[in-house]
C-alpha cells in the first residue's frame, strides 16, 4: 500500500516520505538533522530505507538540514538542474552528493517513477513532484506557488492523492502586521497559494474524480488549519459534496509528525 507521511510543514520547515513496501522517496528537508532524524524515528522510518531525496527549490525551510543529513546518509538528491547547481555552488550539500536532474523526464528512483512540473514561485526553479509507486498509486504534489496554472493543474489530475500548498487567509494577510513588500510579495503570482485558489482547484479535481487531498505550507501568522479547511469545505459544498463522505481532506502539522495518508 502506498503512503504519505508529512514530517512537518510550514514556512518554519517542510518535508514529507512517500512510501511503498520498504522504500522511501523524502521530499524536502527544511529543519535540521537533528529534527528531521527524530522526526523519521517518529514515523517508524529508518534512514537507509530513503530512495532519494527530491527538492522543490533552494528556499531554506525545503533544504535547511541537507548538508549535514548528508554527510550522515550517502542518499541521492534530485531536482530542477538550476536547483542542483545552486546547492552544490553554495555549499549545501556535500561535494560527494550525487545530484541528478529531473525536469523534462520522468526517472526511475528505486520502485518509484518521478516526474517534475515547474511552479510559479520566487526560486531560482521551483517544481512539483508526481509520483509513481510499485502498486501503480499516484501522488501529486505542488507546494510555493504563486497560482495554480493549467499546467500545474494538469499534473495535478487524476492523482490518487493531492498535496497542495494552503499557505495564507486573503483577509488574514491584508489586516496582518507583515511589511507591504511582503505581503505584495506572498500575495503575487510568484508567491504562495491563498486558500480560496487552494479550495478552488480541489473542487474543480474532486470534481473529476479525485478524492483524496492534504493541505500543505501554512502559514503561521497568515493562517490557520480552520480556515484552510473551511474554504475548502465550502469550496465542495458549493457543488454538493462534502469532506469525508465525498472526499478525504487532511491537514498538515507544521511541527509533528502528521500520520500516514494511505492512497
Amino acid at each position: 500500500m502506498a503512503s504519505f507521511t508529512s514530517l512537518y510543514s510550514g514556512s518554519s520547515g517542510n518535508a514529507a516520505l512517500v512510501g511503498c513496501g520498504d522504500e522511501y522517496l523524502c521530499v524536502d528537508m527544511g529543519k535540521n538533522c537533528k529534527t528531521t532524524l527524530a522526526a523519521l524515528h517518529d514515523a517508524q522510518v529508518e534512514p537507509h530505507r530513503l530512495q532519494g531525496i527530491l527538492v522543490t527549490h533552494e528556499h531554506r525551510d525545503h533544504i535547511a538540514g541537507l548538508k549535514v543529513f548528508l554527510k550522515k546518509y550517502a542518499i541521492p538528491v534530485y531536482g530542477s538542474s538550476a536547483t542542483l547547481d545552486y546547492l552544490a555552488e553554495y555549499d549545501l550539500v556535500q561535494p560527494s552528493t550525487v545530484l541528478i536532474p529531473l525536469e523534462g523526464k520522468s526517472d526511475q528512483i528505486g520502485s518509484f517513477e518521478v516526474a517534475s512540473f515547474a511552479t510559479s514561485h520566487d526560486a531560482v526553479d521551483c517544481h512539483g513532484y508526481r509520483i509513481t509507486t510499485a502498486d501503480g498509486r499516484q501522488l501529486a504534489l505542488a507546494t510555493d506557488l504563486g497560482w495554480v496554472s493549467e499546467s500545474v493543474y494538469s499534473n495535478l489530475q487524476n492523482a490518487d492523492l493531492v498535496v497542495l500548498e494552503a499557505n495564507y487567509d486573503a483577509m488574514r494577510l491584508k489586516n496582518g502586521p507583515y511589511p507591504y513588500y511582503l505581503k505584495t510579495r506572498i500575495a503575487s503570482a510568484r508567491g504562495h497559494l491563498c486558500n480560496t485558489d487552494c479550495a478552488a482547484a480541489l473542487a474543480r479535481l474532486l470534481a473529476e474524480g479525485c478524492e483524496k487531498f492534504a493541505l500543505c505550507h501554512l502559514s503561521n501568522e497568515n493562517n490557520t488549519p480552520e480556515l484552510a479547511r473551511g474554504a475548502v469545505q465550502q469550496a465542495f459544498e458549493a457543488q454538493g459534496a462534502q469532506i469525508g463522505q465525498d472526499g478525504l481532506l487532511k491537514t498538515l502539522s507544521r511541527h509533528m509528525v502528521t500520520a500516514p495518508i494511505e492512497f
